[in-house]
């Protein structure tokens, strides 16, 4: 079972062992006692994390006449009543769990397919922009700022700043809105960071434009980077040092 049901299930067993009251409350208009607060109290949290776990975010089509209904049952403890025992109840919510993860596999495959061909057909265009240069590996860049200072090695660490987006302009990660730039090795990121820093300057400012290979792949870096997304980077060098230097 995955941690959003597993989550849920905690949850409810929470609820129902903390309370010691059974029947229907009837319908209220105003809560007066703590008793009518704590229960609606707990009844809205529980409702709120049903809609935010599973029904706004899986789009789980969920029949709440029968959801209530079983809710009922097990507060009640009526066993008489109940259409599902505990290991029928357990077996179907990891059928359910197998099939979401099997659905949403199958999304992310088709996502990554279009997100390798659309990055393959920008690539291809803005190679031939005014001041882009393409490395044999296939990273583009631009320098939007020369830089003066020394050229990181393998074994170096150093400080950088940046703004990384997807092709389809949403931002991932910024260094800048943090107010702390990056330090690092440079052989510890990805490769495309790695191969980029390289050809910078301490000083030096550029935007490059790095394929998925050189990123983080098919499989992408959930929820923020899908499979097969071309990352572009706003970054500027800040520094750099030998590892004993860093110490």
């Amino acid at each position: 079972m995955n941690r959003k049901l597993l989550g849920l299930a905690a949850l409810c067993s929470v609820m129902l062992l903390g309370c010691n009251e059974s029947g229907s409350p009837a319908a209220k208009k105003t809560l007066t006692t703590d008793k009518d607060k704590y229960s609606y109290a707990f009844g809205a949290f529980f409702g709120m994390q049903a809609n935010q776990q599973l029904v706004a975010r899986d789009s789980i089509d969920m029949d709440l006449d029968v959801f209530v209904q079983a809710f009922k049952e097990r507060y009640n403890n009526d066993s008489a009543k109940f259409l599902m025992n505990d290991s029928t109840i357990f077996a179907t919510l990891n059928e359910f769990s197998m099939k979401q993860q099997a659905e949403k596999m199958k999304k992310d495959s088709v996502a990554a397919e279009k997100s390798l061909a659309d990055q393959k057909e920008f690539l291809e265009k803005n190679k031939s922009a005014e001041g882009v240069a393409v490395t044999a590996s296939g990273l583009q860049y631009i320098v939007l700022q020369e830089g003066n200072g020394a050229t990181p090695g393998d074994s170096d660490i150093v400080s950088v700043h940046y703004i990384g987006t997807l092709l389809n302009g949403n931002e991932f990660d910024n260094s800048v809105k943090r107010g702390a730039p990056l330090e690092f090795p440079v052989t510890a990121v990805i490769p495309g960071w790695t191969e980029m820093l390289k050809l910078m300057k301490v000083g030096s400012k550029v935007k490059a434009w790095i394929p998925s290979d050189l990123g983080y792949g098919p499989s992408g870096r959930m929820p923020m980077i899908p499979g097969n997304s071309l990352l572009i980077f706003e970054m500027e060098l800040l520094d750099t040092k030998a590892p004993e230097a860093a110490k």
